[in-house]
């Protein structure tokens, strides 16, 4: 019956097109003929494959495209600059279906790096997913949002330089905007901005070096116990970075960018939910410092400097 069997099997390939009787034996007495096959139909997986995609395009494409279709990549595109787009024409009927064959795929979706507007005028009309799950994403980007208030916005009249509390020699000027060190001024001395950055949010301001001199600061100091006439980086109420390179605090320094002179950017980056402090410098973002772990809960920005420096500070934009 085995021997049986291969035969015939063979016989239906091209590979062993012959004349098969009694046990592969030919014979022209008593002849046993099959017709041609293809056997590439029985040996690959195309017919499979074929098969396999058109079951699957059968099911789902009347579902996801039942008379209505989903906005286009342009259409996408004018959300972001503003355009509106008409729910009418990306409607899909059937939600409920389409909702269910999506379930197992949402999991791999973050929501929350889809922009507010996409998800308000898009995803959420097309009601295939739950409105819990929609609903949680607005509640962390609200969090989030708020969170980010704090970058100085709706506070401009304290992003100054504060003439109370600084160093007997350092001169304020332009309402707060500039100080800079007289040319008799040859030691350090420190001057704190009128902000108070506390709680939580993260804060970002700019410091203009219009004028450099050695080892200048730029950072945040505590809110108190700040010694006015005493170079900054040396004090462990202070986290500065130097015009040298270096990040200071108690006079320990470590190695953070390329050093910076006349009319270098500062940006400063403070961020009080974590409590770390990372800056830009002519418009290199660098990393958080990282032996800067946690941050006092209330801070100022700073600067220390001395002849001929010349210090600006204004909010970031």
């Amino acid at each position: 019956m085995t021997k049986g069997y291969s035969s015939i099997l063979a016989a239906r390939s091209e590979v062993f097109d012959r004349l098969l009787y009694n046990g592969m034996k030919e014979s022209y007495d008593r002849q046993i003929s099959f017709p041609k096959i293809n056997s590439d139909d029985y040996f690959q997986l195309s017919g499979l494959q074929d098969f396999i995609i058109k079951t699957v395009f059968n099911i789902f494409y009347p579902v996801l495209m039942e008379k209505k279709r989903l906005p286009t990549l342009e259409q996408i595109e004018q959300v972001g600059n503003s355009a509106q787009i008409d729910n009418k024409d990306k409607s899909i009927t059937n939600h409920q279906e389409v909702a269910k064959e999506l379930e197992p795929l949402v999991k791999y979706i973050d929501f929350m790096r889809i922009e507010g507007q996409i998800l308000a005028d898009i995803i959420e009309p097309l009601e295939i997913i739950s409105v819990k799950m929609v609903v949680d994403v607005y509640r962390e980007k609200a969090k989030l949002y708020k969170s980010h208030l704090n970058k100085i916005r709706g506070i401009y009249s304290n992003c100054v330089w504060d003439e109370s509390a600084c160093g007997s020699k350092l001169i304020v000027e332009e309402n707060g905007k500039v100080v800079y060190a007289p040319d008799d001024l040859s030691s350090w001395q420190n001057i704190k901005a009128k902000m108070l950055l506390e709680n939580t949010g993260i804060f970002e301001w700019d410091v203009i070096v219009e004028k450099v001199c050695q080892s200048a600061l730029v950072g945040v100091c505590v809110s108190e116990n700040l010694d006015y006439e005493l170079w900054a980086g040396s004090q462990p109420t202070g986290w500065l970075l130097c015009s040298n390179g270096y990040c200071y605090n108690s006079d320990r320094g470590i190695k953070y960018c390329p050093p910076f002179r006349d009319g270098a950017k500062i940006t400063v980056h403070l961020d009080m939910n974590k409590r770390t402090c990372s800056f830009t410098v002519n418009g290199t973002k660098y990393p958080e410092v990282s032996v800067w772990n946690i941050l006092p809960s209330k801070l100022c920005p700073v600067a220390s400097l001395r002849y001929p420096a010349r210090f600006r500070i204004e909010p970031h934009q």
